[in-house]
């Protein structure tokens, strides 16, 4: 179990979560497969929906985006809320992949490469209102290749919603110094594998 390295406050459903079930690895990397990106716990996935149709209530959205494959569970949960089509980029190519595509690079942190990644035209059009989700926000590279699909369809981005933020990594202060905004539910601004303590964002 990771410990808090600061005094007790009101933490979030999410936050509790962390502390719970997930774990530091060498080299100050949150593993949190057993409940959000490899095994899912349907609650958490359905509170986090929850949580992000309060936090952009009043926002217009017709469409929500993220990229495969994490980002999907939360996407299609809060989708449902909205009574709205979810969007995933896609990172590889299929022989059913079209050539009528939007396409941006965003380099993954977790795998240490570059991807292409792309949504069909058709998925997406200059009439769309567009809630981008993801599970991770570390240097926005993700978010930043989604906000770029968009655009280039000449749609709007009315918010950006993230699970778990690392903080240390200035994706999302970038992120909000752009103008969007951006929500996430726990942001970890120290972790520490040795001791095993995480210190979240009050």
């Amino acid at each position: 179990m990771i410990m808090l390295n600061h005094n007790q406050y009101n933490m979030n459903f999410l936050e509790e979560k962390i502390l719970e079930d997930g774990k530091i690895n060498p080299g100050n990397v949150l593993k949190v497969d057993n409940f959000l990106n490899h095994q899912i716990d349907i609650d958490i996935m359905r509170q986090i929906a929850y949580e992000f149709k309060r936090r952009f209530k009043g926002k217009s959205v017709n469409k929500v985006l993220t990229i495969e494959a994490s980002g999907i569970a939360i996407a299609t949960m809060l989708a449902d809320l909205y009574d709205v089509p979810v969007v995933f980029a896609k990172k590889s190519q299929t022989v059913n992949s079209s050539d009528d595509k939007y396409v941006a690079q965003a380099y993954s942190f977790t795998h240490k490469k570059m991807n292409n990644v792309f949504v069909s035209r058709p998925y997406l059009s200059a009439d769309d209102k567009v809630l981008i989700v993801d599970d991770f926000l570390a240097d926005g590279e993700a978010a930043k290749a989604l906000i770029n699909i968009v655009q280039q369809a000449g749609g709007e981005v009315v918010g950006i919603g993230v699970a778990i933020e690392k903080g240390v990594q200035k994706g999302g202060e970038k992120l909000r110094e752009a103008g969007y905004h951006l929500e996430s539910i726990a942001i970890i601004d120290k972790m520490d594998y040795e001791s095993q303590t995480i210190e979240f964002r009050k």
